[in-house]
């Protein structure tokens, strides 16, 4: 696969995850984090993965951004640098008690920590290891 194709499957997927959060249907209720001072659209996303509206709307930003990307190979790669950074960083963030909540805006939390630690190291790889053909 190449980065590429990386960028856009991770686009289209990261859209698909924030339209996701805002479908009641697939949100759980949850009792919110202590720290968590934006609410409104809290709940666990298939009853895993602690979400509110921000954390939607990063998502769906993460989506669009990798499909602008899809379009060259250089913004592939920056793109799968960019999500490792940004979600490595969200890892970290999610250990920490004073931090797991993002100064209070979103959930880092939880089953989001081993999701955004395996996103991480998939778009590190895309973005520094692999050397298949980019432009493909």
């Amino acid at each position: 696969m190449s980065t590429r194709t990386f960028a856009l499957i991770f686009g289209v997927v990261f859209l698909l995850v924030g339209i996701a959060g805002f479908v009641p249907g697939l949100l759980h209720d949850a009792q919110p984090h202590p720290d968590l001072a934006v609410t409104d659209g809290y709940g666990h996303l298939l009853g895993l993965f602690p979400v509110n509206i921000l954390h939607n709307l990063v998502h769906l930003l993460f989506g669009v951004w990798g499909i602008l990307a899809y379009r060259s190979a250089g913004g592939a790669v920056t793109y799968a640098r960019g999500v490792a950074i940004a979600y490595g960083v969200l890892v970290i963030f999610g250990f920490i008690p004073t931090l797991n909540v993002l100064f209070g805006m979103t959930p880092l939390y939880g089953n989001d920590i081993w999701l955004h630690a395996l996103l991480a190291l998939v778009a590190a790889y895309f973005g520094w290891v692999h050397r298949g053909r980019a432009a493909a």
